[in-house]
């Protein structure tokens, strides 16, 4: 089966076409980080807007790739959680598509897109498994028994993970969009005369706090103003292993309370190099396995809503005639496979 998925839920506009008989994929990614920067956020608006721009000609360039239209077996969009302006725009140029060539269409959980992108390794997890979905928007740990049937551990009390990378780049004076900003700077020096909190892991269970982490990089900042390049680099470097000391304590626990010997990481910052190699070393010493997207799969996608909707797909599962966009969609509402 061919699926055409197509992602629009903030900023970023992907459509892809995954062949579930091949596991071949063709996908196109459009990125508004230009278009916002002067915002220094993502504009609702600008975004919906933009999305109507990109999706057509991106489109058109796939199938061009693919042979046709018709080619196409089944359609997937995002149909939440996200911007509803952004998630309007994917989901009725899928419905329209669907429709019109009598297809079937599915709208699909972005979160389970994010949670299901390792799959699209040749070496895939094996059920069960722990993951940490860690992104602009959301950081949960989730224990997936199997494909639907998902259990939120615990999630961010306040600010995503993502936001508190964004807004002490900001707090620096890194340009937008600032998580990656500030990794890089992190990663530039191997030592910090600063200490950050380490939210919560000294309490039991599994939840977040990210708000306490930005207030401590205000109050640095502050106490040593004007930063220099120096400056602003130890800052940054002690803010990011926090982060990491905090997500490395929280997703050990998981595992521990689980039982289960794999972890997952998935979404946005789950790209960040630091995260990667200290969850890598922190599951071998636990004789588990840690197992993560390629960095085209971390940032918001096309093909992981592909593969997603296929798996559903193939299981039935699809669009009624009427169906509408879930800007707040939790995970645990989903049906299993």
């Amino acid at each position: 089966m061919k699926v055409l998925g197509i992602e629009s839920s903030c900023d970023e506009t992907g459509i892809a076409v995954y062949d579930s008989a091949s596991g071949r994929i063709w996908q196109r990614l459009y990125s508004q980080i230009e278009q916002h920067r002067e915002y220094g956020g993502v504009v609702p608006e600008l975004a919906s807007r933009d999305h109507v721009v990109k999706a057509a000609p991106m489109l058109g360039e796939i199938l061009a790739e693919i042979g046709s239209i018709d080619d196409i077996d089944a359609f997937a969009y995002t149909r939440g959680p996200g911007l509803i302006g952004a998630l309007m725009v994917g989901a009725n140029l899928a419905r329209g598509l669907a429709w019109a060539l009598d297809k079937p269409v599915l709208g699909v959980h972005h979160m389970e897109g994010h949670l299901l992108a390792p799959m699209l390794a040749d070496e895939k997890p094996l059920l069960p498994f722990v993951a940490l979905l860690v992104s602009g928007g959301h950081t949960m740990l989730v224990d997936v028994r199997a494909i639907g049937e998902y259990r939120i551990l615990g999630e961010t009390l306040d600010d995503a993970v993502g936001e508190a990378f964004d807004k002490t780049a900001k707090l620096l004076g890194l340009p937008y969009p600032g998580g990656p900003e500030l990794a890089r700077l992190a990663d530039s020096v191997t030592r910090s005369r600063f200490e950050f909190p380490r939210p919560m892991i000294n309490r039991p269970g599994l939840e977040f706090s990210f708000s306490g982490l930005k207030t401590a990089a205000l109050n640095i900042v502050r106490q040593n103003e004007p930063l220099d390049d120096d400056l602003r680099a130890e800052i940054a470097h002690a803010f990011q292993q926090a982060v990491v000391d905090t997500l490395r304590v929280k997703c050990l626990r998981a595992l521990k309370e689980t039982g289960y010997r794999s972890l997952v990481i998935a979404g946005g910052v789950g790209a960040n190099r630091l995260l990667r190699d200290a969850l890598d070393k922190a599951t071998r010493a636990r004789r588990a396995r840690l197992y993560v997207p390629a960095l085209e799969y971390c940032t918001d996608n096309g093909a992981m809503i592909a593969y997603a909707g296929a798996l559903r797909l193939l299981h039935g599962q699809h669009d009624q005639s009427v169906s509408d966009v879930l800007p707040r969609w939790s995970l645990e509402t989903l049906p299993a496979l």
